[in-house]
């Protein structure tokens, strides 16, 4: 089987997933993509087959990567590639005025994602040293059906979880951007807006959560909401809380006291928050690479906002 990560590069300290290769964190965003060994470009190629000994067309194209002949998707009519420079260019304004430094980049997939993470030099601290940073994440698939997609994403520095700023599905953290027309840097900038306005904004739903208290049993009902239960696994008389439990559920269950930052605001939803986030970085999935691509392009990031949504829900009534 492929690895999910085919090339990889970071600045700073060894990432929590243990992957790429070590960079310094002063670098352009053009130094980045090519350590990172993204610098490549994709080639669209009209799609032929074999019939009757004739080269007939598909009326589809193939994505075809320059450097080693690799076909990465095939792709209809209308498709406009977005190419590595051009996503990396586009941190390219914010890194030369000091308002971010690259921080990872890397192919995906086998270069059917390629994404690049830059630290935004802002960020809070909450409950005497439970600090947050500010990432932005720009993802830019060779994939059909996949769009481009920008956005703020905190990250929990005592732990490395990766947090979610949207609270809702049609958030305006992030921009996503289908392939059907041109990628235009300038309308994507104006969409995401200001960082530090969303940190703030962040900053208050983190605080309102480590205010409330969640009990025993509203724990147990949050992540039963977040993990339910499978139709076979239903609750029944004489039954221990642990087997009544969906599996993701007991894993949540099992970090709860134990995960890095557990000690800050103890016995508070952000506590209960924080074991999701948890075990959908560090535990769930069959590897790193597994864990990295699902965190920030897969499943679990759609399940880290689903239980941010339900937590705020608990506190608000607890």
């Amino acid at each position: 089987m492929a690895h999910m990560v085919e090339t990889m590069a970071y600045a700073g300290e060894v990432p929590w997933h243990g992957l790429g290769v070590p960079v310094s964190n002063d670098l352009s965003p053009n130094q980045m993509m090519e350590k990172a060994g993204v610098d490549w470009t994709v080639a669209e190629v009209e799609s032929f087959i074999e019939f009757n000994g004739q080269q007939v067309p598909t009326g589809q194209k193939s994505l075809v990567r320059t450097t080693d002949g690799k076909i990465l998707t095939n792709v209809g009519k209308g498709w406009n590639p977005c190419q590595n420079a051009d996503a990396f260019d586009f941190f390219h304004e914010y890194v030369m005025a000091g308002d971010m430094e690259m921080h990872t980049a890397g192919s995906l997939q086998d270069g059917q994602i390629v994404w690049a993470l830059a630290k935004v030099k802002d960020s809070f601290e909450l409950f005497k040293g439970d600090t947050v940073e500010s990432y932005l994440l720009f993802s830019n698939p060779h994939k059909y059906g996949k769009s481009i997609n920008v956005m703020f994403t905190p990250i929990r520095v005592v732990c490395s979880n990766t947090l979610t700023f949207a609270v809702d599905s049609g958030s305006d953290r992030q921009v996503k951007i289908g392939h059907r027309g041109v990628f235009s840097p300038e309308i994507v900038k104006e969409q995401l807006g200001i960082a530090t306005e969303k940190m703030a904004k962040y900053k208050e739903i983190a605080s309102f959560l480590g205010s409330k208290r969640y009990t025993n049993e509203s724990y147990i009902d949050y992540i039963n909401t977040v993990f339910p239960r499978s139709s076979d696994k239903r609750v029944k008389e004489g039954m221990t809380t642990a087997e009544s439990l969906s599996r993701n559920a007991k894993l949540a269950l099992d970090v709860l006291e134990t995960q890095p930052g557990a000690n800050y605001a103890e016995g508070s939803w952000w506590q209960a928050f924080n074991s999701i986030t948890y075990i959908t970085d560090h535990v769930q999935g069959h590897n790193q690479e597994n864990r990295l691509a699902n965190s920030w392009f897969g499943y679990n990031q759609s399940k880290k906002r689903d239980a941010l949504q339900t937590a705020i829900k608990f506190a608000e009534d607890a």
